[in-house]
């Protein structure tokens, strides 16, 4: 398994924990924001969709209003794809019944993509994805 990057984290971030495989991280801004960060190949997430080994799950740790949390989800979305240029998907998984969170997620700029069971819960999947992820022509086969 691929080791998760070294994350690039500007004014008001830190990072509480180094871990294999979680790293969380913590957020000053308009609230305190703390996040764990996992490759989705090691997470509950790895039987949900076809994963990439450079996949990484965004996942909250504490309650904190949307907007505090979607610009944390944010800057680390882009800290995370910088770190990684391998990554294809940044994920955040809401839970179902989770308006809050999945409003926040797409204010971060996160599309949704799919609803999944996982033993436990049902979520709603959220991806930020780089530039040359979502500038592929789907509709083009390569060779033809």
């Amino acid at each position: 398994m691929t080791a998760l990057p070294e994350l690039p984290l500007g004014q008001g971030w830190a990072q509480t924990n180094v871990g294999d495989p979680v790293v969380q991280v913590r957020f000053e801004g308009e609230g305190v924001v703390e996040l764990g960060v996992r490759r989705c190949i090691s997470s509950r997430l790895r039987d949900t969709y076809p994963v990439s080994s450079h996949d990484i799950e965004v996942f909250g740790l504490n309650d904190v209003p949307p907007h505090a949390f979607a610009r944390a989800l944010a800057e680390l979305s882009e800290g995370v794809l910088k770190a990684d240029p391998l990554c294809r998907r940044v994920v955040f998984a809401a839970s179902a019944g989770q308006a809050d969170m999945a409003l926040a997620a797409e204010m971060a700029g996160f599309r949704p993509v799919v609803d999944v069971d996982v033993p436990g819960a049902e979520l709603r999947l959220f991806v930020a994805e780089p530039v040359w992820v979502s500038n592929i022509d789907l509709q083009r086969v390569p060779g033809a």
